[in-house]
Protein backbone atom coordinates (compact mmCIF):
# COMPACT_ATOMS: atom_id res chain seq x y z
CA UNK A 1 0.00 0.00 0.00
CA UNK A 2 0.93 3.42 -0.61
CA UNK A 3 3.21 5.18 2.43
CA UNK A 4 1.18 9.06 3.61
CA UNK A 5 4.07 11.36 5.13
CA UNK A 6 2.01 13.74 7.66
CA UNK A 7 3.25 17.04 8.94
CA UNK A 8 1.25 17.82 12.70
CA UNK A 9 0.78 14.26 13.45
CA UNK A 10 1.13 13.85 16.63
CA UNK A 11 -1.67 16.36 17.06
CA UNK A 12 -5.12 15.29 17.75
CA UNK A 13 -6.33 14.96 13.91
CA UNK A 14 -3.09 13.40 13.02
CA UNK A 15 -3.49 11.01 15.90
CA UNK A 16 -6.95 10.02 14.87
CA UNK A 17 -5.71 10.36 10.90
CA UNK A 18 -2.79 8.03 11.71
CA UNK A 19 -5.33 4.91 13.19
CA UNK A 20 -7.69 5.35 10.03
CA UNK A 21 -4.78 5.21 7.63
CA UNK A 22 -2.96 2.28 9.32
CA UNK A 23 -6.59 0.63 9.43
CA UNK A 24 -6.85 1.04 5.64
CA UNK A 25 -3.58 -0.71 5.07
CA UNK A 26 -1.47 2.46 4.50
CA UNK A 27 1.86 3.11 5.66
CA UNK A 28 2.39 6.08 7.72
CA UNK A 29 5.71 8.51 8.26
CA UNK A 30 4.78 11.10 10.92
CA UNK A 31 7.10 14.51 10.87
CA UNK A 32 8.11 15.86 13.68
CA UNK A 33 11.13 17.31 15.95
CA UNK A 34 10.98 14.90 18.66
CA UNK A 35 11.36 11.86 16.16
CA UNK A 36 13.71 10.36 18.99
CA UNK A 37 11.06 10.55 21.86
CA UNK A 38 8.39 7.81 19.15
CA UNK A 39 9.16 5.01 18.98
CA UNK A 40 6.64 2.81 16.59
CA UNK A 41 4.63 -0.49 16.91
CA UNK A 42 5.18 -1.94 14.21
CA UNK A 43 6.65 -1.08 10.70
CA UNK A 44 3.25 0.58 9.69
CA UNK A 45 4.67 3.57 11.14
CA UNK A 46 7.72 5.46 10.99
CA UNK A 47 8.86 8.89 12.73
CA UNK A 48 11.27 11.24 10.99
CA UNK A 49 12.77 14.81 12.16
CA UNK A 50 12.18 17.71 10.93
CA UNK A 51 13.44 21.26 12.35
CA UNK A 52 10.97 24.13 10.79
CA UNK A 53 13.28 27.00 12.31
CA UNK A 54 16.21 25.75 11.25
CA UNK A 55 14.87 24.73 7.78
CA UNK A 56 15.63 20.70 8.49
CA UNK A 57 14.24 17.54 7.33
CA UNK A 58 14.40 13.85 6.75
CA UNK A 59 14.94 13.66 2.96
CA UNK A 60 14.22 10.01 3.10
CA UNK A 61 11.36 10.51 4.14
CA UNK A 62 10.54 12.46 1.74
CA UNK A 63 11.58 10.48 -0.67
CA UNK A 64 9.57 7.18 0.70
CA UNK A 65 6.09 9.54 0.49
CA UNK A 66 3.46 9.14 -2.28
CA UNK A 67 1.15 11.22 -0.65
CA UNK A 68 1.88 14.33 1.84
CA UNK A 69 -1.10 15.68 4.69
CA UNK A 70 -0.03 19.28 5.67
CA UNK A 71 -1.14 19.78 8.99
CA UNK A 72 1.61 21.54 10.85
CA UNK A 73 1.05 24.89 12.65
CA UNK A 74 0.80 26.54 16.00
CA UNK A 75 -2.50 26.20 17.68
CA UNK A 76 -4.75 28.76 16.72
CA UNK A 77 -6.80 28.86 20.20
CA UNK A 78 -4.13 27.76 22.52
CA UNK A 79 -2.67 30.96 23.69
CA UNK A 80 -4.07 34.69 23.90
CA UNK A 81 -3.21 36.60 20.69
CA UNK A 82 -0.20 38.52 21.64
CA UNK A 83 1.74 40.18 19.00
CA UNK A 84 4.86 37.33 19.37
CA UNK A 85 1.96 34.52 19.43
CA UNK A 86 0.30 36.18 16.18
CA UNK A 87 3.56 36.08 14.64
CA UNK A 88 4.23 32.08 15.45
CA UNK A 89 0.87 31.16 14.27
CA UNK A 90 1.49 32.77 10.73
CA UNK A 91 5.21 31.80 10.74
CA UNK A 92 4.96 28.19 11.86
CA UNK A 93 2.63 27.78 8.83
CA UNK A 94 4.55 29.80 6.34
CA UNK A 95 8.12 27.75 7.41
CA UNK A 96 6.46 24.69 7.40
CA UNK A 97 5.00 24.71 3.86
CA UNK A 98 8.61 26.52 2.75
CA UNK A 99 10.92 23.71 3.96
CA UNK A 100 8.32 21.06 2.46
CA UNK A 101 9.32 22.82 -1.09
CA UNK A 102 12.37 22.65 -0.61
CA UNK A 103 12.70 19.59 0.43
CA UNK A 104 10.66 18.43 -2.34
CA UNK A 105 12.84 20.08 -4.75
CA UNK A 106 16.23 18.90 -3.44
CA UNK A 107 14.92 15.30 -3.08
CA UNK A 108 14.10 12.59 -5.97
CA UNK A 109 10.53 11.61 -4.75
CA UNK A 110 7.18 10.32 -6.30
CA UNK A 111 4.78 12.30 -4.12
CA UNK A 112 1.42 12.20 -6.29
CA UNK A 113 -0.58 14.70 -3.91
CA UNK A 114 -0.67 17.33 -0.83
CA UNK A 115 -3.38 17.44 1.37
CA UNK A 116 -3.36 20.72 3.41
CA UNK A 117 -5.00 21.82 6.08
CA UNK A 118 -6.36 25.41 6.28
CA UNK A 119 -9.42 26.86 8.25
CA UNK A 120 -12.73 28.81 7.88
CA UNK A 121 -11.63 31.71 9.31
CA UNK A 122 -11.18 32.87 5.68
CA UNK A 123 -14.68 33.46 5.78
CA UNK A 124 -15.94 36.91 7.07
CA UNK A 125 -19.03 37.37 9.60
CA UNK A 126 -22.22 36.12 8.11
CA UNK A 127 -24.63 38.32 9.94
CA UNK A 128 -25.81 40.12 6.25
CA UNK A 129 -26.30 36.42 4.53
CA UNK A 130 -29.58 35.04 4.62
CA UNK A 131 -30.09 32.19 6.77
CA UNK A 132 -28.94 28.58 5.35
CA UNK A 133 -26.73 30.05 2.76
CA UNK A 134 -23.13 29.40 3.49
CA UNK A 135 -19.80 31.03 2.46
CA UNK A 136 -18.49 28.54 -0.92
CA UNK A 137 -14.97 28.23 -1.31
CA UNK A 138 -14.98 31.36 -4.22
CA UNK A 139 -15.97 33.55 -1.21
CA UNK A 140 -13.06 36.20 -0.74
CA UNK A 141 -10.89 36.74 2.14
CA UNK A 142 -12.31 38.31 5.15
CA UNK A 143 -10.16 41.26 6.35
CA UNK A 144 -9.14 40.34 9.71
CA UNK A 145 -5.82 38.35 11.56
CA UNK A 146 -7.37 34.82 11.33
CA UNK A 147 -8.29 35.19 7.33
CA UNK A 148 -4.86 36.93 6.27
CA UNK A 149 -3.33 33.77 7.87
CA UNK A 150 -5.55 31.81 5.60
CA UNK A 151 -4.31 33.49 2.65
CA UNK A 152 -0.66 33.36 3.54
CA UNK A 153 -1.37 29.59 4.72
CA UNK A 154 -3.10 28.84 1.41
CA UNK A 155 -0.68 30.47 -0.73
CA UNK A 156 2.72 29.15 0.91
CA UNK A 157 1.74 25.53 -0.21
CA UNK A 158 0.38 27.29 -3.72
CA UNK A 159 3.83 26.59 -5.51
CA UNK A 160 3.43 22.29 -5.22
CA UNK A 161 0.89 22.45 -7.93
CA UNK A 162 3.43 23.72 -10.47
CA UNK A 163 5.71 20.48 -9.74
CA UNK A 164 2.71 18.33 -11.04
CA UNK A 165 1.52 17.05 -7.92
CA UNK A 166 -1.84 17.57 -6.84
CA UNK A 167 -3.20 19.94 -4.60
CA UNK A 168 -5.86 20.12 -1.64
CA UNK A 169 -6.62 22.50 0.82
CA UNK A 170 -8.98 21.57 3.30
CA UNK A 171 -10.38 24.59 5.00
CA UNK A 172 -11.42 23.09 8.51
CA UNK A 173 -14.47 24.33 10.97
CA UNK A 174 -14.78 23.75 14.36
CA UNK A 175 -13.84 20.03 14.85
CA UNK A 176 -15.37 18.03 17.43
CA UNK A 177 -13.45 15.01 18.97
CA UNK A 178 -13.81 12.90 22.04
CA UNK A 179 -10.04 14.40 23.57
CA UNK A 180 -8.98 17.93 22.70
CA UNK A 181 -10.43 20.39 20.56
CA UNK A 182 -13.20 22.65 21.46
CA UNK A 183 -15.67 20.44 22.88
CA UNK A 184 -12.60 19.81 25.75
CA UNK A 185 -13.36 23.68 26.53
CA UNK A 186 -16.57 22.70 27.23
CA UNK A 187 -16.84 19.83 28.76
CA UNK A 188 -14.34 21.55 31.30
CA UNK A 189 -17.32 24.12 33.36
CA UNK A 190 -20.09 21.02 32.40
CA UNK A 191 -17.77 19.23 35.34
CA UNK A 192 -19.45 21.58 37.77
CA UNK A 193 -22.96 22.20 36.08
CA UNK A 194 -22.03 25.36 34.31
CA UNK A 195 -22.80 25.23 30.54
CA UNK A 196 -21.07 28.03 29.59
CA UNK A 197 -22.21 29.80 26.36
CA UNK A 198 -20.58 32.91 24.98
CA UNK A 199 -22.40 36.42 24.14
CA UNK A 200 -25.36 35.82 23.26
CA UNK A 201 -25.42 32.57 21.51
CA UNK A 202 -26.68 32.64 18.48
CA UNK A 203 -23.89 33.16 16.26
CA UNK A 204 -23.85 30.19 13.71
CA UNK A 205 -20.66 27.53 14.10
CA UNK A 206 -19.61 25.42 11.07
CA UNK A 207 -18.43 21.88 12.60
CA UNK A 208 -17.26 18.52 11.55
CA UNK A 209 -16.61 15.54 13.70
CA UNK A 210 -12.83 14.45 13.49
CA UNK A 211 -13.92 10.88 11.99
CA UNK A 212 -15.48 12.44 9.15
CA UNK A 213 -12.84 14.89 8.75
CA UNK A 214 -10.20 12.10 9.05
CA UNK A 215 -12.53 10.30 6.32
CA UNK A 216 -12.22 13.38 3.83
CA UNK A 217 -8.39 13.75 4.38
CA UNK A 218 -8.66 9.97 3.18
CA UNK A 219 -11.04 10.41 0.13
CA UNK A 220 -8.90 13.71 -1.13
CA UNK A 221 -6.01 11.51 -1.20
CA UNK A 222 -7.80 8.08 -2.93
CA UNK A 223 -9.83 10.23 -5.40
CA UNK A 224 -7.64 11.86 -8.27
CA UNK A 225 -11.00 14.12 -9.64
CA UNK A 226 -10.28 16.28 -5.40
CA UNK A 227 -8.00 19.16 -6.51
CA UNK A 228 -8.43 23.14 -5.46
CA UNK A 229 -9.72 24.47 -2.25
CA UNK A 230 -13.15 22.50 -0.66
CA UNK A 231 -14.27 23.25 2.99
CA UNK A 232 -14.40 20.45 5.09
CA UNK A 233 -16.91 21.41 7.72
CA UNK A 234 -20.86 19.20 8.09
CA UNK A 235 -23.88 20.49 6.30
CA UNK A 236 -25.60 20.51 10.27
CA UNK A 237 -24.71 24.14 10.92
CA UNK A 238 -25.57 24.93 14.77
CA UNK A 239 -25.17 27.91 17.18
CA UNK A 240 -23.02 28.39 19.68
CA UNK A 241 -25.37 27.83 22.71
CA UNK A 242 -27.06 24.75 20.93
CA UNK A 243 -23.98 23.46 20.79
CA UNK A 244 -23.38 24.02 24.59
CA UNK A 245 -26.91 22.92 25.36
CA UNK A 246 -27.20 19.49 23.72
CA UNK A 247 -23.25 18.46 24.90
CA UNK A 248 -24.92 19.62 28.06
CA UNK A 249 -28.09 17.75 28.58
CA UNK A 250 -26.10 14.46 26.81
CA UNK A 251 -23.57 15.04 29.74
CA UNK A 252 -25.91 15.83 32.65
CA UNK A 253 -29.15 15.36 31.54
CA UNK A 254 -31.43 18.23 33.00
CA UNK A 255 -28.45 18.86 35.70
CA UNK A 256 -26.86 22.19 34.47
CA UNK A 257 -27.55 25.95 34.89
CA UNK A 258 -27.04 27.96 31.50
CA UNK A 259 -24.77 30.60 32.04
CA UNK A 260 -23.50 33.59 29.43
CA UNK A 261 -20.26 35.37 29.26
CA UNK A 262 -20.40 38.86 28.02
CA UNK A 263 -18.84 39.59 24.77
CA UNK A 264 -16.84 41.95 26.73
CA UNK A 265 -15.47 39.92 29.32
CA UNK A 266 -14.65 37.32 26.65
CA UNK A 267 -12.34 40.18 25.15
CA UNK A 268 -11.02 41.57 28.61
CA UNK A 269 -9.90 37.68 28.89
CA UNK A 270 -8.92 36.46 25.79
CA UNK A 271 -8.24 39.70 23.69
CA UNK A 272 -8.67 39.79 20.12
CA UNK A 273 -9.67 36.31 19.44
CA UNK A 274 -13.11 36.78 21.36
CA UNK A 275 -13.93 38.56 17.89
CA UNK A 276 -13.56 34.74 16.45
CA UNK A 277 -15.64 33.16 18.97
CA UNK A 278 -18.46 35.50 18.88
CA UNK A 279 -18.72 36.02 14.96
CA UNK A 280 -21.22 34.14 12.96
CA UNK A 281 -19.85 31.87 9.95
CA UNK A 282 -22.18 29.74 8.29
CA UNK A 283 -20.12 27.54 5.73
CA UNK A 284 -21.33 25.67 2.98
CA UNK A 285 -20.15 21.52 2.54
CA UNK A 286 -22.00 21.06 -1.11
CA UNK A 287 -19.31 21.52 -3.04
CA UNK A 288 -17.53 18.06 -1.33
CA UNK A 289 -20.76 16.27 -1.52
CA UNK A 290 -21.25 17.15 -4.91
CA UNK A 291 -17.69 15.45 -5.14
CA UNK A 292 -19.19 12.33 -3.80
CA UNK A 293 -17.85 12.74 0.39
CA UNK A 294 -20.95 11.38 2.11
CA UNK A 295 -20.95 12.28 5.71
CA UNK A 296 -21.40 10.19 8.88
CA UNK A 297 -21.96 12.61 10.98
CA UNK A 298 -24.41 15.10 9.20
CA UNK A 299 -26.03 16.80 12.24
CA UNK A 300 -25.07 17.79 15.84
CA UNK A 301 -26.55 15.08 17.81
CA UNK A 302 -25.58 12.17 16.15
CA UNK A 303 -22.10 13.95 16.04
CA UNK A 304 -21.70 14.86 19.68
CA UNK A 305 -23.12 11.29 20.97
CA UNK A 306 -20.22 9.35 19.23
CA UNK A 307 -17.62 12.22 20.62
CA UNK A 308 -19.27 11.40 24.34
Amino acid sequence: MPTVLITGGTGMIGTALTGLLLQRGYRVIILTRHADDYSADDNSVQYAGWNIDEQRVDKTAIAKADHIIHLAGAGIGDKKWSKTRKLDILQSRIKSSELLLSALKETSHHVKSVISSSAIGWYGKDENKPDNIGFSEDAPAANDFLANVCKTWESSIEPVSEKAIRLVKLRTGIVLSKSGGALEKFKKPLSAGLAVILGGGDQRVSWIQLTDLCRMYLFAIENENIQGIYNAVSPGVTTNKKLVINLAKLLRNNFFIPVHIPGLFLRLAIGEMAAEVLKSVTVSSEKIKAAGFTFLYPGLEAALIQCI
